[in-house]
């Protein structure tokens, strides 16, 4: 299994970044998958997850951040605007084989991680 985060970069306060987590060795139908970021000196924070059941979105960032899935891509997608200078951390994707996960305990335990991407938000 194999997660790979890209799309990271950056970018000026108010603009956007489409980050993208894409899957090997997994199908993503039957899996949780999660959107996570950690900011230095700062816990990791859950942003959002889908799966086959529906999706979650913390409601600190509903209002600008969108979650989606190309199943024929085995790819997750976390589309990101108006962007804030404190949106600046390490965004990671998670994976869990239980697709209920996402609706009944959307921060719970991921069990395989991505690298992470860099976003930087600076003007």
């Amino acid at each position: 299994l194999l997660l790979v985060e890209s799309g990271g970069g950056s970018v000026q306060p108010g603009g956007s970044l489409r980050l993208s987590c894409a899957a090997s060795g997994i199908t993503l139908d039957d899996y949780s998958i999660g959107w996570f970021r950690q900011a230095p000196g700062k816990e990791r924070e859950g942003i959002s997850c889908i799966s086959s059941k529906g999706t979650w979105t913390n409601y600190l960032y509903s209002d600008r951040f969108t979650i989606s899935v190309d199943n024929a891509k085995n790819t997750v997608y976390l589309q990101m605007y108006r962007l804030k200078l404190e949106d600046t951390a390490v965004y990671y994707c998670a994976v869990t084989p239980y697709p209920n996960m996402c609706t009944a305990r959307p921060l719970g335990q991921y069990d395989y991680w991505g690298q992470g991407t860099q976003v930087t938000v600076s003007s």
